[in-house]
């Protein structure tokens, strides 16, 4: 084959749709990414364009690359040239669970990254959409799971804030002046859900500052940086840590 028939393959129609279906499941690929990566979450943009792309390429292999079988005889067996092109394509179902498991984080009795890892299973299942050629369905799949991921976060904040899943327990150690420790235990109970386990005792090393320890409840996605943004507004406190109590 000559320079200019080689030219004429690769620009054929043909490998034109293949790379508008590559093209595309980079791009919804990109727009779930871009959301999880300014949200800060554990994968971003490059690993959801990755497993896009992916899934992607699987399924056009898993559609075009296998020729059929015809007259192929093997031990007395022979095919039909019936081909089974999901066979391929079913795998990344499965291998997209191993992925997806990677971003799963527990912390005592906090799981953390469950979304990221169904964005991940998103992710694939578009790409195969794309490497079938159903653009429709992927551009509306896409659209959709951003508005999920933006819409439900924001109705999450407004309306189930104080739902039992954001409950967090902490336990809060601080250094104080002496004369400080009543107005800042007053603050503590007066603005927080649950408080127990109240213990106070002078530093031996340094008579004028108390040590304050207390377990408190918080409605939050974000606990410890609630607790230090109200601690914040108090005088008198020379040092602040924060410990997640597990709950067994």
């Amino acid at each position: 084959m000559d320079i200019g028939n080689q030219i004429t393959h690769i620009f054929s129609s043909y490998n034109i749709d293949l790379c508008l279906r590559v093209f595309a499941a980079i791009c919804l690929g990109f727009l779930i990414g871009f959301e999880r990566e300014i949200t800060n979450k554990y994968a971003g943009l490059r690993t959801h364009i990755l497993v896009c792309l992916g899934a992607c390429v699987f399924t056009i292999i898993s559609i075009y690359g296998f020729p059929e079988l015809v007259n192929w005889k093997i031990e007395g067996y022979c095919p039909t040239g019936v081909r089974d092109t999901a066979r391929v394509a079913a795998q990344v179902v499965t291998g997209i669970g191993f992925i997806g498991a990677g971003t799963v984080l527990r912390n005592g009795p906090t799981v953390f990254g469950l979304t990221t890892a169904a964005t991940l299973f998103m992710a694939a299942s578009i790409g195969m959409a794309c490497g079938a050629g159903m653009y429709g369905l992927a551009i509306v799949a896409s659209i959709l799971s951003v508005a999920v991921l933006t819409l439900i976060r924001i109705f999450e904040k407004q309306v189930l804030n104080r739902c039992v899943k954001n409950i967090r327990r902490l336990k809060i150690n601080l250094h104080c002046e002496n004369e400080k420790v009543d107005s800042i235990r007053d603050y503590i109970v007066s603005h927080f859900k649950t408080v127990d386990a109240l213990k106070m005792h002078k530093l031996i090393e340094n008579p004028n500052m108390t040590k304050f320890s207390i377990i408190v409840e918080v409605v939050s996605k974000r606990p410890v940086q609630y607790i230090y943004d109200k601690l914040g507004e108090l005088s008198g406190i020379e040092s602040i840590s924060i410990d997640t109590v597990n709950e067994k």
